[in-house]
């Protein structure tokens, strides 16, 4: 059983620190981390990985010892959150994990503008009620691929200052209105 849980943490430690790592700059890339180097705690955490450790290239093994650090400032919660995601993660497809991955670097390569702004309206979103964020996904899953094409290039037109003076807008719709106006600007 604690071998499972170390297997899972191991696993969890490596989708924590994908975006770690691919977002730390290659230049003068990291040095390798030896085994022994490692504290008691980190290597009981990849305890899993000890056997190919050495086999493992230096950014890698930077990346698992910083992933590992990570896991032991995180809260029992924080940690629980990181192994449903990870088996979130191990249940996908083979074929979505790629589509993810495609994602995830679309993301990285946009200007960090760019990546704040999205990250805010995710927030937005995230802080709606959730009956609320349903009504908006089934609202956009109704919508035709050239539709959604429309909407993305019309806001993408629009300047920050446009963006959020329409938010505000929206914002301050009734649901109703809302749909109204969404309706009728598609």
């Amino acid at each position: 059983m604690k071998r499972n849980i170390r297997i899972v943490v191991a696993g969890a430690l490596l989708a924590l620190n994908l975006a770690a790592q691919a977002a730390e700059p290659t230049a003068g890339a990291p040095a390798g981390v030896a085994w022994a180097q490692l504290s008691g705690e980190q290597q009981k955490l990849l305890a899993p990985l000890e056997g190919k450790w050495s086999t493992l290239p230096p950014e890698r093994q930077a990346a698992l010892a910083k992933g590992a650090t990570r896991w032991e400032s995180m809260t029992p919660e924080q940690r629980e959150q990181a192994k449903s995601r990870f088996q979130q993660w191990r249940e996908l497809p083979p074929a979505e994990r790629e589509k993810l991955r495609d994602r995830y670097r679309e993301f990285r390569d946009l200007p960090p503008a760019e990546q704040e702004r999205l990250r805010q309206a995710y927030r937005r979103y995230s802080d709606l009620p959730p009956a609320e964020r349903a009504q908006l996904r089934e609202r956009w899953k109704k919508l035709s691929p050239e539709q959604r094409q429309k909407m993305r290039e019309k806001m993408q037109s629009l300047t920050p200052e446009q963006r959020a003076e329409l938010r505000r807008k929206l914002e301050a719709m009734t649901p109703a209105e809302r749909q109204a106006w969404l309706e009728k600007n598609q």
